[in-house]
């Protein structure tokens, strides 16, 4: 592992207390495919964000991710949509999650430069996972920032150590501390 600056917390609501817990250079992802994103949330996670000198990406609105200025944008691997392709030429970073190759190569036509390899360690929706080995193997063939990203928690932290990653992104290891 490279950069703490390449440390990544997945958030589905805002809260500032729990945010504020984290290290300062842990970038936040908002993503919530539950509701529909509002526009004073987003600038209010935005300012935040500004204010804590995170950087703050928002997940499948390429248009707000625009209108508001935001650092960047999250693709999941289930989006597949070339409109992020188009926005290449700006100061906006694109990050986007890949399972497998066929994913990798959707992602590179969507102009990801970073690659959230996933599910490193074992989750509980998927009974799937890369480990070690077959992760190094995979991010190999990728060529671009590699983020490590799922199941990573506290027993499995020093075990990313051993990655060929760039950064790591997670949910339950920031969540729970």
């Amino acid at each position: 592992m490279k950069h703490l600056n390449n440390t990544y917390y997945f958030i589905d609501k805002f809260e500032s207390s729990e945010i504020l817990k984290l290290d300062k250079q842990v970038n936040i992802i908002y993503r919530n495919y539950k509701e529909k994103y509002k526009t004073s949330t987003i600038s209010k996670i935005k300012q935040f964000c500004k204010s804590t000198k995170r950087k703050f990406y928002l997940a499948n609105d390429i248009k707000l991710v625009l209108k508001l200025g935001l650092d960047g944008i999250y693709i999941p691997s289930f989006n597949k949509s070339l409109k992020a392709k188009y926005i290449r030429n700006r100061k906006i970073e694109i990050l986007g999650s890949v399972h497998n190759y066929k994913e990798v190569i959707i992602k590179k036509r969507q102009g990801v430069n970073k690659f959230f390899i996933s599910p490193v360690f074992k989750v509980k929706k998927n009974k799937n996972f890369l480990g070690i080995i077959k992760y190094n193997f995979f991010s190999q063939r990728i060529t671009g920032e590699k983020i490590a990203l799922g199941g990573v928690n506290k027993k499995n932290f020093n075990q990313l150590k051993l990655l060929k990653c760039d950064g790591y992104a997670a949910i339950r290891l920031f969540k729970y501390e």
